[in-house]
């Protein structure tokens, strides 16, 4: 049975301008979505955007799974007025119907897991029902703009305790087979189940005022991702401000030169002496990073890396291995997401300040100037109360 998800994005929104890239906690607000997906039990996952960026990133930035396509929706597709069941419509024509169930996953909705999505499948593909969507258990009371009481009696206010409260749609997650889809036309058909999630997932990015309380409900979940202190198997170091003072020299035929420390060299042998293996991470694919890196050895070398922690996941899951088993050095915004998901979280004394307040340890030494060889015997004094 094909399962297939499509993430509907427009180029143009009026509430926040460019709010599918915009970053929340170092990510474009996309891409929390499309991680999970990635990590679900979805065979293929489809951003469906106008976007031409986007679908730049995609094509360059996913290839280390083969989940992940990027299609271009028309301009009729994308206006204001379109609607999604339009944009779906128009998606599945253009692959063909070649699907058995279809998702339909909102990037607006960032609280979303893999676990939802899979959920919303298992629903239909274990428990035979039709379509499926995701709600939320709120003991709110409801009024009409009539100013008439619609889910309880005011004459007698229930205790919330005794109070059933009522399921509300949360917009993250809808699936339907194929010949629902067809036959309605719609998300939703036939017998539809409901998959319930936590109700911070209620909020959805529309407003900028959302913005905030989202970013707080990620940051509170990434922290409890970090588990019981165990002892760190493998390290990632982020490259410029933090193997290097975060400046290039260049000409105008590239990157000239980059400056490393030659301590934080031999902090990477120490590490690896201590059976903790490095791992170095960075957005930019640089020829002189590859070079140094070759030279010290790094086995895992990941260059142009723009969603680090998707990367970070899939690493992850492919070693066994939890966040908490991780320390992580990073100084700027690309790095906060799992900054605030590892064992350990370091950032040099130079880096940016948001990052800062969102790491364990704020380190005495500025990056390229032994920042990464204070962060590493840290590491080791605290691997030796294991």
């Amino acid at each position: 049975m094909k399962k297939i998800a499509i993430i509907p994005l427009r180029a143009g929104s009026k509430g926040i301008p460019g709010k599918n890239k915009k970053k929340i906690l170092g990510r474009a607000l996309y891409q929390w979505t499309l991680g999970a997906a990635i990590e679900s039990q979805l065979d293929k996952v489809y951003i469906y955007t106008d976007d031409l960026d986007i679908l730049d990133v995609i094509s360059k930035e996913y290839s280390w799974t083969d989940k992940v396509v990027g299609l271009e929706r028309s301009e009729e597709s994308a206006t204001d007025t379109a609607s999604t069941e339009m944009a779906m419509l128009e998606f599945a024509e253009e692959i063909n119907y070649d699907f058995d169930i279809i998702s339909l996953i909102q990037a607006t909705s960032p609280l979303t897991t893999a676990e939802d999505i899979n959920a919303t499948l298992n629903k239909i593909q274990e428990e035979g029902y039709d379509s499926a969507l995701t709600v939320v258990d709120t003991k709110r009371f409801t009024w009409s703009s009539s100013g008439e009481s619609i889910n309880y009696n005011y004459l007698n206010r229930p205790r919330r305790q005794d109070f059933s409260g009522m399921l509300m749609e949360n917009g993250a997650v809808y699936a339907a087979t194929k010949e629902i889809f067809i036959k309605n036309k719609n998300r939703l058909g036939g017998k539809i189940a409901v998959v319930h999630m936590t109700e911070d997932t209620l909020y959805e990015i529309d407003e900028i005022e959302d913005w905030t309380v989202v970013e707080e409900l990620l940051r509170n979940r990434l922290h409890s991702l970090k588990g019981v202190p165990q002892k760190i198997k493998y390290m990632v170091f982020d490259v410029d401000g933090v193997f290097t003072n975060g400046t290039v020299a260049t000409s105008s035929t590239g990157e000239l030169f980059k400056q490393f420390s030659l301590r934080d060299g031999m902090g990477l042998e120490l590490l690896r002496s201590e059976g903790i293996q490095p791992i170095v991470m960075t957005s930019e694919d640089s020829p002189i990073v590859a070079q140094r890196m070759n030279k010290l050895n790094i086995q895992h070398l990941f260059l142009g890396v723009k969603d680090k922690f998707s990367r970070i996941n899939n690493f992850i899951s492919k070693n066994r291995i939890s966040r908490s088993e991780l320390a992580y050095v990073g100084d700027d915004i690309n790095d906060l997401s799992n900054l605030s998901a590892v064992g350990w979280s370091f950032a040099p004394n130079d880096a940016i300040d948001i990052v800062k307040l969102n790491v364990d340890i704020v380190l005495n030494n500025i990056g390229g100037d032994k920042a990464i060889r204070e962060a590493i015997e840290f590491v080791i004094r605290v691997n030796k109360r294991f």
